[in-house]
């Protein structure tokens, strides 16, 4: 009769085992005893799964005993080893099935335990000939042995849990990269509609009510826009690879840091920014991603940031580096935001009324990371400060 699938994937986690064959050698050799064996049993079968076989018992890996013929039965019901120097002149066992069946004299069997607690089955050895193995030395011997095959099935298992959940994440990942892609590319098209109508909509009407219903769709189409943005650059970033840059000395980023402002003020008519350029340097940067890196740190700025107080924002050029710093009064991030915010999908303390991917901080990251340059954060109760350093070559 085949085997079982599970029993034949355990037989093969037992031959995957280098140290069995020698664990079985020792056996014999320390023992004296001809044949010894790691067997699986379960509540219905005894199977050899590796054995050393000098006495011509007349197994094989793989190979069979009726369950209810061995003493291996006894020992997955109690768990306890069974040890018999002399099966004649042991009271409990000298007219026992197993040996006048089999025709041994001395036998030892000692329990696998997994980690679990489950009944694996049994490192066992015999011999027609009677042995001297209930001694300290050989049952040590066996319980180590036994522990050491029980510890590998365990580590196997784990590596083969682990081996099919990176499998099993490596699929979600593509599958999300897949998903983000897609959604980005198919939302693009319907928005691009509602954001060219909206501009159009409040070129052609006079009437405030509707030039205000057509600004508040124009700027909420930009938020979707920006969002969309964000969820392609972390496909870039987190799932593919990398945030991609176009960088173009001739490109004015005074120009483009300035457009962000100009848009957030639009977007914040209650808030002041405070700005203050000095690049002196043209600097070789993709002038669009730093804008991008700018407004989502500007962005977090206004709205975590005292409502009362002005943004401070310095750009300058020095010592090699270009130095873009924004700073806002405000509370202080706690230690536990501080340590997640740059990861994906973090947002920090987050107020009820504010909205977002978490995004944001972990792409301003990225581009200052494919910028060979970072990002610097301190915060204390009276203010918060991002720093972005890149080197202007």
């Amino acid at each position: 009769m085949p085997l079982e699938s599970n029993i034949l994937a355990d037989i093969e986690a037992i031959n995957r085992i280098p140290s069995v064959a020698n664990i079985l050698n020792v056996v014999c050799n320390t023992t004296g005893m001809g044949f010894a064996a790691v067997a699986r049993v379960t509540d219905d079968k005894w199977v050899a799964c590796s054995l050393v076989d000098k006495i011509n018992f007349g197994l094989k890996p793989g190979g069979e005993l009726k369950l209810q013929t061995t003493i291996c039965n006894e020992i997955r019901q109690n768990h306890k080893p069974v040890i018999i120097n002399h099966v004649a002149e042991d009271k409990n066992f000298a007219n026992h099935h197993t040996p006048l069946m089999y025709g041994f004299q001395s036998y030892i069997s000692i329990p696998i335990i997994l980690k679990s607690g489950e009944f694996f089955g049994t490192l066992c050895a015999i011999d027609p000939r009677p042995a001297k193995i209930d001694t300290p030395e050989i049952i040590g011997m066996f319980n180590l042995f036994a522990e050491l095959i029980a510890f590998h099935l365990d580590a196997i298992d784990r590596v083969e849990l682990s081996e099919k959940k990176l499998i099993e994440e490596r699929h979600i990942a593509e599958f999300r990269e897949y998903f983000i892609a897609v959604l980005g590319h198919d939302l693009r098209n319907p928005l691009n509609a509602i954001l060219n109508s909206a501009q159009l909509l409040k070129r052609l009407t006079e009437d405030q009510r509707i030039y205000k219903l057509s600004d508040i769709i124009q700027k909420s189409s930009l938020r979707i826009n920006g969002l969309i943005e964000n969820m392609l650059d972390f496909a870039s970033g987190r799932l593919g690879e990398g945030i991609k840059l176009y960088k173009n000395k001739e490109e004015s980023l005074d120009g483009s840091l300035q457009q962000i402002v100009s848009e957030l003020e639009s977007n914040w008519p209650d808030r002041k920014i405070d700005v203050r350029f000095e690049i002196t340097e043209s600097i070789d940067c993709d002038a669009k991603r730093i804008a991008q890196l700018f407004s989502n740190i500007l962005g977090n700025a206004l709205s975590y940031g005292d409502k009362g107080e002005p943004v401070v924002v310095n750009a300058l050029t020095q010592n090699g580096e270009f130095h873009l710093s924004i700073t806002n009064k405000g509370k202080q991030i706690s230690d536990a935001a501080m340590e997640r915010l740059f990861q994906p999908f973090s947002r920090g303390d987050v107020e009820p009324n504010q909205k977002g991917l978490g995004l944001g901080l972990f792409i301003a990251s990225e581009i200052a990371r494919a910028h060979n340059g970072k990002i610097e954060v301190s915060s204390t109760d009276q203010q918060t400060n991002f720093t972005l350093k890149i080197p202007v070559q």
